[in-house]
């Protein structure tokens, strides 16, 4: 059974292992409420996974210790497993799914395991690394569902209420489950009053589908710039707890994610992955009840493959209208282009490209169209700037 003390030992175990995350005082990301950030980002491995993974290899037993651990994760669980084996001198073998980040892949090498790259998504993986621990007789590390693993993550619910009592709700992402369970039995038990509220991506709502359903739910596919919670069935216990323990589960789009990660690059210095964005987007865009209160969002993670940074902010800048593109059809004459240009200039909007070609089939033969893309304030500026355009003549298209 999960249970206080549990999570207390746990956190008494742990503390040579972890890196202690204090929480961050976010400013300039909401008027709405007071947000506090708990920094997992910064934890050793770059992710809360450490905590779990940590605690369920130091309770092994002599004899599957010596048998070698086995587990498989999407990235972030691998690096814990794989660190604290090595820490505890244990042999480990990791299942990745194949379309894992290479960031990911090459930082579990590095912390000393074996790695074995498995065609599909995190369940393929999952299969794989049974199929594997029944041939060889390893140690399965599960990476959420298993009670030492829920009570290890739990201890950030404990570090949350050491530091900041008073704390009204507390956020949580949910891929399969182990953080939002260990830390809502840790808060509940501690404090029924707070609340604590669970985020999923829209693409991969196996928790949420089956939190409303009232049974575990598996889902078809999952396909969402979160690959840490990008989950298709959920755990038996993570299931139970969190129907236990949680106050309610609210699903973001990528959309929103990748906003919350350029917010947190822009106004706190700080990477996250889009899991661990996720419960700053489920606040910024209004989707809990948390007006005037005091929040904590856990950033889980920020093992975010660089090669998708760049079309994360991108998506994000578009998300948040500080880039916009104009299409503009204009009459092929001298001028024209000085005209729209003084007007975007006038009103204070930067140009970033400019595309300009002559019009085609089905359009005035002497017309031309003016594609550019500008870098913007906000929505309000982009309709100013649209605005000002319509109203010296200009077509938009």
């Amino acid at each position: 059974m999960l249970t206080l003390d549990k999570i207390y030992h746990a956190s008494y175990v742990l503390k040579d292992v972890i890196r202690p995350t204090h929480l961050v005082k976010a400013q300039a990301i909401t008027n709405e409420c007071d947000i506090y950030l708990k920094p997992e980002n910064l934890q050793i491995t770059g992710s809360f996974k450490v905590r779990g993974s940590g605690y369920k290899i130091s309770q092994l037993s002599d004899e599957e210790k010596k048998r070698g651990v086995i587990a498989c994760s999407a990235g972030n669980h691998a690096q814990g497993v794989a660190l604290a084996a090595t820490k505890y001198g244990i042999k480990s073998l990791i299942c990745l799914p194949d379309g894992a980040p290479i960031s990911k892949v090459e930082a579990t090498k590095s912390y000393g395991a074996d790695v074995c790259m498995v065609p599909g998504v995190y369940d393929d993986a999952y299969n794989e690394a049974l199929r594997l621990r029944d041939e060889k007789n390893y140690t399965f590390i599960h990476p959420f569902d298993d009670e030492n693993v829920i009570a290890g993550q739990g201890t950030i619910g404990i570090e949350i209420l050491n530091e900041m009592p008073d704390v009204d709700a507390v956020v949580a992402a949910i891929g399969g489950g182990g953080l939002l369970s260990g830390v809502a039995c840790a808060i509940k038990s501690l404090n029924p009053n707070i609340k604590v509220y669970g985020v999923q991506a829209e693409g991969a709502p196996s928790m949420y589908e089956s939190i409303k359903q009232g049974k575990i739910v598996t889902l078809d596919s999952v396909s969402t710039v979160a690959d840490g919670i990008q989950v298709k069935e959920p755990g038996e216990h993570t299931f139970e707890y969190i129907k236990k323990y949680v106050d309610d589960i609210v699903t973001v789009s990528d959309d929103e994610i990748c906003s919350a990660i350029l917010k947190l690059i822009e106004t706190q210095k700080m990477i996250a992955e889009g899991a661990g964005a996720a419960p700053l987007a489920a606040v910024m865009f209004n989707k809990l009840p948390v007006k005037g209160k005091k929040v904590v969002c856990i950033v889980s993670g920020g093992n975010i493959d660089v090669t998708i940074l760049s079309r994360v902010i991108k998506r994000g800048l578009l998300m948040t209208g500080r880039q916009q593109t104009v299409c503009i059809e204009l009459q092929d004459k001298p001028g024209q282009l000085l005209a729209v240009s003084k007007i975007i200039a006038d009103l204070g909007a930067n140009v970033i490209s400019i595309h300009h070609e002559r019009a085609s089939e089905g359009s005035d033969v002497t017309g031309c169209y003016l594609r550019i893309v500008l870098e913007t304030k906000n929505y309000e500026h982009v309709r100013e700037i649209t605005k000002a355009l319509t109203d010296a003549g200009f077509k938009l298209v």
